[in-house]
């Protein structure tokens, strides 16, 4: 991967060199946090595919108390932890923050109450950020999972990125809230029932 990652906020980041990762683009990014908004302050943050977690980074800029961040390759886990702890520092935060190098459907199937040693819904995800390799067909796999295992609150928002391309038929009783393109790329906005995102504005750009 080539060039500099920066943040909206302007802070440079880490970059996992000589990969073939895709960096979620700065355009890409503004439009999801504008749309999630108040919403990302104190929640739980799920970021799947994380790669350097130039998103996980943003949601952290922005107040998220906890980011689980999982990465199949190593080398860019360790670059995605790195960049994390450094946001935290900056910012002098107090913040649960973990980075797995696991294949997402593996640890997905493992259920959050495994994984986590207990099944509160208070420490399960509030926002979910899934972002594979653009010709990948993980998305229903991942949406299945989520609810199979109790990884998400009642009232969880999952934000899949994927090719402008692609439309992803989400699996019952999942809902499409909203769908947005953004040049070759696009943004699906799901959740598990009909919930306080919701009243997400579809016209919003």
């Amino acid at each position: 991967m080539k060039g500099q990652l920066r943040l909206s906020g302007g802070r440079i980041l880490q970059s996992p060199k000589g990969m073939s990762t895709r960096p979620t683009s700065s355009r890409v990014r503004e439009a999801v946090m504008n749309i999630i908004g108040e919403k990302i302050q104190g929640c739980n943050w799920l970021d799947l595919c994380s790669g350097s977690g130039i998103m996980s980074c943003e949601a952290l800029e922005r107040g998220a108390k906890k980011v689980l961040a999982v990465e199949k390759n190593r080398k860019a886990a360790q670059v995605c932890k790195s960049n994390l702890m450094a946001i935290a520092s900056d910012q002098q935060i107090s913040t649960c923050i973990e980075v797995l190098s696991h294949e997402v459907l593996s640890l997905l199937g493992r259920g959050f109450p495994q994984f986590n040693g207990n099944n509160s819904e208070e420490n399960c995800f509030d926002l979910v950020y899934f972002d594979p390799p653009y010709e990948s067909t993980m998305h229903i796999g991942v949406l299945e999972k989520l609810l199979e295992g109790n990884w998400l609150k009642e009232d969880s928002l999952v934000i899949c990125e994927h090719s402008s391309s692609m439309h992803i038929k989400a699996p019952k009783p999942w809902i499409e809230q909203d769908r947005r393109i953004y040049g070759s790329s696009a943004i699906s906005l799901v959740t598990p029932q009909q919930s306080r995102f919701a009243d997400i504005d579809s016209k919003q750009q």
